[in-house]
């Protein structure tokens, strides 16, 4: 079973914020061979979701209102546990990442800027390639939107 939390970064206490940064790091920065900053000042205005199973920190987003990293709400580092994957962690990720944008700012369309192979992933979800690729710490990305139908 997986236990679903958010929280607003001051409600973090400091074992969680050890375990979403260190899963952060394990994947972002050593998995991808990325050395980027990736403590960029914006997790103060985020809704931090995290998942939780077998004891640990399994799936992790971070959600943002409209106007912080794009002009639409928006859904970041979107990471799950390397031996989690294939469990269907990631899709559960993002349905709960995109309920958690429409129970706190409104249903509303939503941006993301996606690591271009995980087009589908996300395609699948219903968000569709906006034309805007763009190259980020040396990994091509594409810019994304969901729009409620």
């Amino acid at each position: 079973p997986i236990r679903w939390q958010t929280c607003r970064f001051d409600e973090l206490d400091v074992p969680t914020l050890y375990a979403v940064l260190q899963l952060r790091a394990q994947v972002f920065v050593v998995e991808q061979a990325c050395v980027f900053q990736d403590i960029d000042g914006l997790d103060p205005q985020a809704v931090h979701l995290m998942g939780w199973s077998d004891g640990g920190l399994q799936a992790y987003a971070r959600c943002f209102p409209a106007g912080v990293t794009f002009a639409e709400a928006s859904i970041g580092r979107v990471v799950t546990q390397p031996a989690a994957r294939g469990g269907g962690w990631g899709h559960r990720l993002i349905a709960q990442a995109q309920q958690v944008v429409a129970e706190r700012w409104g249903r509303q369309p939503v941006r993301i800027g996606a690591q271009a192979h995980l087009q589908h992933f996300y395609a699948a979800h219903g968000f569709v390639d906006t034309g805007r690729p763009y190259v980020e710490d040396g990994i091509d990305h594409l810019e994304m939107l969901w729009t409620p139908s």
